[in-house]
């Protein structure tokens, strides 16, 4: 299996890792010659190696499952791993560091559509709960902060217990901090960050929403939308667009892709072209750091608040 950029040929066999760091090109050729049989990353990776200019020329009919988790799974990215990598039986995995680090996880005999639009269901042992900002449990189907009990919940920050406090209270439940919703069947599904949702003009917008749709847009290989300062609205969206190797996409006509189908204030002010995102090393993206790049940049400021 491949983790990131780990592999192995067989159950019950030896990772196989294809190098000291990720490179697309280096697990598409790993797993061709192991034959691997899984393959693991985040979102980026699986992005990266489909948009591989030599993707076409592997044979990657050994593969057959995996797990895509790490950060959230884009459904056009998850039909395309199952279509073009020939992994069926992927399954999604959501967790933190501080929870060991699933507590859902979809299953291998779920249908497609609920493996590419869910996180799955709760793992054995584990418990969830989903409230609002005052701590109250929410009707199913709704959104909410998402809380996990249970055996896989860390003990505590190393000394750190103020930090340790905030994120876990007295009754046990940790704090994930993501907005999600579980339904009537237990399914639940990461519908953004807390800290990651956009107020602008008192509503509240969520960023992974307006991602999953501009990604359905044939010329964009990837994308992040979050929120920036703005004067009269408190905050506004910019997205920072990857596009596809060999196409061409203007601001207008992304934000036109958008119009009549998606809610008008949903559709970003700024529209920027990246090469890249700034990255931690285990590949997920850090929206802070494109809000501060854009802030700086326009001379965009935060009005001061009570």
């Amino acid at each position: 299996m491949v983790m990131g950029n780990l592999a192995a040929a067989t159950l019950g066999a030896a990772m196989v890792y294809p190098g000291e760091g990720f490179d697309p090109l280096a697990t598409l050729k790993t797993v061709q010659s192991e034959r691997c049989t899984a393959l693991y990353g985040v979102p980026t990776m699986f992005i990266a190696e489909l948009d591989h200019p030599e993707f076409a020329s592997f044979d990657l009919e050994s593969l057959r499952t995996g797990i895509m988790a790490g950060a959230p799974c884009p459904i056009a990215v998850m039909r395309k791993v199952i279509d073009r990598m020939h992994m069926g039986q992927v399954t999604i995995a959501y967790g933190m560091t501080e929870t060991s680090p699933v507590s859902f996880q979809s299953s291998t005999e779920d249908t497609i559509e609920r493996r590419v639009s869910t996180i799955g269901r709760v793992h054995p042992h584990v418990e969830v709960k989903v409230v609002d900002g005052r701590g109250r449990l929410v009707p199913r189907g709704e959104r909410g902060e998402l809380c996990t009990r249970g055996y896989s919940v860390m003990s505590g920050y190393w000394g750190e217990e103020e930090k340790t406090r905030e994120a876990i209270d007295a009754a046990g439940w940790m704090r994930t901090g993501d907005l999600a919703t579980i339904d009537a069947e237990g399914y639940g599904n990461i519908v953004g960050r807390i800290k990651d949702m956009v107020i602008r003009g008192g509503e509240n917008l969520y960023p992974r929403e307006i991602e999953d749709y501009l990604l359905e847009h044939p010329k964009i290989q990837d994308v992040q939308v979050f929120g920036v300062a703005d004067d009269r609205y408190g905050e506004e969206l910019c997205a920072w667009i990857r596009v596809r190797a060999g196409e061409t996409l203007t601001a207008e006509e992304a934000r036109a892709f958008c119009e009549g189908q998606i809610a008008h204030n949903k559709i970003p002010r700024y529209v920027e072209f990246v090469e890249e995102f700034p990255l931690t090393v285990t590949g997920k993206a850090q929206k802070f750091l494109m809000r501060q790049a854009v802030e700086d940049r326009l001379g965009l400021k935060r009005a001061a608040t009570a």
